[in-house]
C-alpha cells in the first residue's frame, strides 16, 4: 500500500504576525521531506494554515499555571489568596519551580532536560504571545476544530531548545541574535538536523534558517510536530499530569533519535 503524504506545520509564534515564522513540511515515502516557509497575515490566515496540516507544532504555552489563575481570580473577587506553593523537589535536592510562575509541564521539562527553566507565561513577556495563541485556538474552535491543550488534537505545544537537546544538539551559547557567532551556530544546528534526519533541506530553506532564528525555530517546531504525529514524544502519565495538561498545556519532548522522523530509506 502506498503511504500517503502527511503535512506538519511549525509555528514560531510571536506577538505580531510580522515576527511569526511558519514552516510547512511534507513527508513522503522513504526519506522524502520537503520544507517551505509560509507568511500568514493575522490569525485568520494562520488558522487556515493549521487546518491544512495533519499536525502543528506551536512554540508557545497553550495555557497559564492553574495556581496563578486561582490566585488572580481570588484577588479579582477580593477573596483570601491561596498560599503560594512549589512543585516537588528534584531528586538531586533542588526545589521544584514556583507553581505561580510555572506550569507543571514547565517543571517536568526543566527536570527532564537539566536546562534553565522555560520562560514564565505568567510573569514574563511570553504572556503577550500566549494571549495571541489563546485567540488562535479560539478561532480554530469557532471554526469547528477542537484543540485540546494536551496536544492530542491538531495542535501540540513544543519547545525548540528542549527538542534540540533531546536530539543531542547541545549548544553552549544562544543562536538568537544577529552576531556572526550566532549565525555560525544556526548553520551548525541546520547541519546537525540534516545529518540526524539523513535528508537535505533546500538551499533557500537552509539560508533562511541561518539568517533568522525565528525561521530555524519554525523548522524545529515542524519536526517536533512530526514526532507527536508518530507517537514519539513524552505524554502525560499520571492523573495529575493529564489534568494539568488539559488546563495548562503540555510541552511535547521528542524522542532522542531524530532519524526516526523521516522514516526508513526508500
Amino acid at each position: 500500500m502506498k503511504r500517503r503524504q502527511t503535512v506538519t506545520l511549525g509555528v514560531d509564534l510571536a506577538a505580531s504576525a510580522r515576527r511569526t515564522a511558519v514552516c510547512r513540511m511534507v513527508w513522503g515515502p522513504g526519506r522524502a521531506v520537503t520544507a517551505e516557509f509560509e507568511t500568514p497575515h493575522g490569525e485568520g490566515e494562520l488558522a487556515a494554515l493549521v487546518r491544512t496540516a495533519d499536525k502543528t507544532g506551536l512554540d508557545c504555552p497553550l495555557g497559564w499555571p492553574s495556581d496563578f489563575v486561582a490566585t488572580v481570580l481570588a484577588h479579582h473577587r477580593g477573596a483570601r489568596l491561596p498560599p503560594p506553593v512549589r512543585f516537588a523537589q528534584r531528586t538531586d535536592g533542588r526545589p521544584g519551580l514556583d507553581a505561580l510562575r510555572f506550569r507543571l509541564t514547565d517543571d517536568l521539562t526543566w527536570k527532564a532536560t537539566s536546562m534553565r527553566p522555560p520562560l514564565s507565561v505568567s510573569t514574563d513577556l511570553l504572556g503577550v504571545v500566549a494571549l495571541r495563541a489563546a485567540y488562535l485556538l479560539d478561532e480554530l474552535t469557532a471554526a469547528g476544530v477542537a484543540v485540546p491543550r494536551d496536544g492530542s488534537g491538531p495542535v501540540a505545544e513544543v519547545y525548540p531548545a528542549a527538542a534540540l537537546r533531546r536530539w543531542g544538539i547541545r549548544l553552549t551559547r544562544s543562536y538568537k541574535s544577529a552576531t556572526p557567532e550566532a549565525r555560525a551556530l544556526r548553520a551548525h544546528v541546520v547541519g546537525a538536523l540534516e545529518a540526524g534526519l539523513q535528508v537535505s533541506l533546500s538551499g533557500s530553506v537552509r539560508e533562511r534558517c541561518v539568517d533568522s532564528h525565528d525561521h530555524l525555530d519554525a523548522v524545529v517546531c515542524a519536526l517536533v510536530a512530526r514526532a507527536v504525529q508518530l507517537g514519539d514524544t513524552v505524554w502525560p502519565c499520571s492523573a495529575e499530569e493529564r489534568q494539568a495538561a488539559r488546563q495548562e498545556g503540555w510541552i511535547h519532548l521528542p524522542g532522542t533519535d531524530l532519524g526516526t522522523l523521516a522514516g526508513p530509506s526508500a
